[in-house]
């Protein structure tokens, strides 16, 4: 049996079910005068109304797409979910309304029979098998239309249950027993059709299925080619999610290379997102400064390297980047250059040949020193040092919070370098570039120099 036969089936065997429980609701409750079980006639009318509905939005809904309808047809069982919500909503209102006048009057109370009880009793059955069935033919084919009736037949197990205690209640003497048994259906009643409301509103304006840009981003992470994902946009139709993607690729690929890609992408999220209709555009990326920088650290990123001191230039007419490539410092030289060689032709992928690479490798450094004081001469040669540097730049305003160190590897220095508030952070960098430089050149025994720029108006510094 095909999905679409499934569904139609199902819901045309609800109808039957919704048509012989009104039959012995309405019957029973005229009998017995029982207003709750009265109500559950008029909330199983209802939904004899509603499985006639869902039976007509599955046939229509299970249609292919047309030139008017390019998306399909799904959509007219999300209609009829918020139709089923209307009628719902109405339902639980006229219930309500007829509850309070029975508290509010004197009414002879109902007349709890055995055969009330076996009309409910058998109600309830009816409404969980039908509850079940349709709830896993709605999960097999995403059904928004039997998910909606599958709600119904379960609020009507609960609803049901309501009743059979109100009657009890009166068997034991509280004859108003009835109509608090019918407002509590009608509060079921309500309830369903908020959260069925609720989802159907958030299909039809086309609400993003929860975490499906998550998903989609992770799908098609680190393929080869992308140079970044610009946007995921997608809507629900039934249980089909139509996905569509922006990404942004090197504008050195040839034009089968790009339809290669979208095929490769286009599978991956399939295999992600099993009902999904992928529609991805792919885009040449524009050779801006940030763009190629952010391609950088994306490609980087996505090998588990790290890169900085990244910047972009323009030589001879053409673009061109350069930045540092950490490695690990016991990392062989040729182990050390396959990975930037790696990342230099994943960059020539992405953003074209015509781009100049430019890569240092710069070791990590991943253990930790064992480090002494360091001698009074030496502190005095490091801190004569900095003042002559700092001396040099009008931006500096002094320095504070010396440290030196002798370590394994040499002489470690570290200090605050003053600047005013409003100096670029551009030109901050730079003069202390160029101070932990003079240091490393003019202290004999020096292996590393760290400057940290610091508002004048900072309180260690005022």
């Amino acid at each position: 049996m095909t999905s679409a036969e499934s569904k139609q089936t199902v819901a045309l065997s609800s109808i039957v079910a919704s048509g012989a429980m009104v039959a012995m609701k309405l019957t029973v409750g005229l009998m017995t005068g029982s207003l709750g079980i009265l109500a559950e006639a008029a909330h199983s009318l209802l939904d004899l109304g509603a499985a006639g509905l869902t039976w007509l939005a599955v046939r229509i809904g299970d249609l292919p797409a047309d030139e008017r309808h390019p998306y399909g047809h799904a959509k007219f069982e999300s209609v009829s979910a918020l139709v089923g919500t209307g009628l719902l909503l109405v339902t639980a209102v006229l219930i309500v309304k007829e509850a309070a006048e029975h508290l509010l009057s004197s009414a002879p109370p109902a007349h709890p029979t055995w055969y009330a009880v076996a009309v409910m009793a058998v109600s309830m059955a009816i409404d969980v098998g039908r509850s079940r069935a349709l709830a896993r033919v709605a999960k097999e084919t995403g059904s928004q239309a039997l998910e909606a009736d599958a709600l119904h037949f379960a609020s009507d197990i609960l609803s049901s249950g309501v009743v059979l205690a109100g009657l009890g209640f009166v068997a034991l003497g509280w004859t108003k027993a009835d109509a608090v048994a019918a407002l509590g259906v009608a509060g079921f009643v309500a309830h369903a059709g908020w959260e069925l409301g609720r989802r159907t509103v958030e299909v039809l304006v086309d609400t993003a299925p929860e975490g499906i840009a998550d998903r989609v981003r992770t799908a098609i992470a680190g393929e080869p080619g992308v140079a970044m994902v610009d946007s995921v946009r997608a809507r629900l139709a039934g249980a089909t999610v139509f996905v569509e993607v922006v990404v942004k690729v090197g504008r050195g690929l040839a034009l089968q290379q790009v339809e290669d890609l979208r095929q490769r992408l286009t599978g991956r999220i399939r295999s992600a997102i099993g009902e999904a209709q992928p529609l991805v555009i792919a885009e040449p990326l524009a050779l801006d400064d940030e763009s190629i920088a952010e391609t950088v650290r994306l490609l980087a990123s996505v090998r588990g390297l790290d890169v900085h001191n990244i910047s972009v230039a323009t030589v001879e007419s053409r673009p061109h980047v350069s930045f540092d490539l950490e490695v690990e410092a016991d990392l062989t030289i040729a182990a050390a250059h396959a990975r930037a060689t790696d990342l230099e032709n994943a960059l020539w992928t992405e953003l074209g040949d015509e781009v100049g690479v430019d890569i240092h490798i710069d070791p990590r450094r991943t253990h930790v020193f064992a480090g002494t004081a360091a001698g009074h001469e030496q502190i005095e040669a490091v801190r004569r040092a900095l003042e002559q540097a700092v001396s040099t730049f009008p931006l500096s305003r002094g320095i504070h919070h010396l440290r030196v160190q002798q370590r394994d590897d040499g002489l470690y220095a570290s200090c605050h370098c003053l600047f005013p508030d409003e100096a670029p952070i551009g030109e901050v960098h730079a003069i202390i570039e160029r101070i932990e430089g003079h240091l490393l050149r003019s202290v004999p025994g020096m292996a590393r120099a760290v400057v940290h720029a610091e508002p004048a108006s900072h309180p260690e510094g005022a």
